[in-house]
This record gives C-alpha cells, structure tokens and sequence, in this order.
C-alpha cells in the first residue's frame, strides 16, 4: 500500500472552480489559478474577479512608478481574501525575473516584487499579465478536503481562460473545458 506522501497531489498550475453553492460569498463563481500546492498547504489567486473601480494604472501611481508608456492599464483583480494589500502579478511563464519569480510551469509564473510592475510600466514585462491585491489560501489538506465535499472542480489552465479579458466568462469557459453546462450543475453534491 503506498502512503500518503505517495499519492499527494500536486495541483500546481491547475484551475479550481467554485462549484454552486459555495458556502464563501467570496469565492462564489471564482476561478483561482494554483501557483502552488504542497504537503504544507495551496496558494492560488482568484483571476475572474476585477477590483471594483481599480486599475494598474492606479496602483503604479501609488508606488509612484511612471506608467506613461505603460500598454495595457487593465484591472487590477481581488485575489483573495489573505493579506488584501499584498500585491501579485500572475503572467506568462517566458518573463523570469531569477531572485522574485516563482515559475509554475512552462506557461504560467507569479512575481510579487516591485520590479515587474516597473517592467511592465516600461513595456519590457511579460506578454500576459494579471495583477491581483490578496491571494488564497488552504492550510495542509484542505484544498483536498474541499475538493472532496464537491466545492471545487479543477481542470488544467489555459492562457486563454486565465489572461482572458471577458472575466464573467472565465468560469463557464473553465466549465465547458471539462465539458460541463454551468445550467446543469446542482449545488448538491454526492459521493458514489
């Protein structure tokens, strides 16, 4: 029989949904992207939820980083409710600051240092990006756990759903990876 530690999954880079009836208000309809997962916990960052009337723009003139050549302002997204004024930028894996950038996979890595946003004000950050202030996280098992009583479905990421820019439709593009109709789901779990 293997133990545990054997058969731990790594959900890394993967995508969890919020099933229906997500107990939380604030992971209802959420698609977090998993920038880690391990025997000590997950970590992951909601990218289908804009901070109300907040922009990149706005946040580089509170660090006082000149934004003027900056290309792409977008919305700076809620990424969780842990420690809502940290800040990160989840973005495409071929921009690689060594010391600050945790690379997920070949696609996907995640910087929370001052210096990819002064990159990205200077049109030399990554090809796709997505700031978020907050991020999630589970303490040892829970994630399992949760994926377990039916509040989270996950599916591999894609570019195309994370740095999508239509975020109501990131949970049912999400969904209809698995080939799941949003209209079919129940909020009522069961195990066989």
């Amino acid at each position: 029989m293997s133990s545990t530690d054997d058969t731990q999954m790594d959900l890394s880079g993967k995508l969890l949904i919020a099933m229906p009836g997500m107990g939380d208000p604030r992971f209802e309809k959420s698609v977090v992207f998993l920038c880690a997962h391990s025997p000590e916990g997950a970590m992951g960052l909601i990218v289908n939820k804009p901070a109300p009337d907040l922009s990149l723009g706005d946040v580089l003139k509170q660090l006082e980083i000149d934004a003027s050549s900056i290309t792409k302002a977008g919305k700076v997204f809620f990424g969780g409710p842990v420690e809502g004024g940290r800040g990160f930028v989840l973005h495409s894996g071929e921009y690689d600051n060594d010391a600050s950038t945790l690379k997920v996979d070949d696609a996907f890595s995640m910087t929370a240092t001052r210096d990819i946003l002064e990159a990205m004000a200077h049109g030399e950050g990554p090809k796709e990006a997505l700031a978020a202030l907050g991020y999630a996280g589970w303490s040892p098992g829970q994630i399992e756990d949760e994926i377990l009583q039916n509040a989270w479905l996950t599916c591999d990421a894609e570019e195309a759903i994370v740095f999508s820019p239509d975020n109501e439709g990131k949970w049912s593009a999400a969904l209809a990876k698995l080939g799941i109709d949003p209209l079919l789901l129940s909020s009522e779990g069961g195990n066989a």
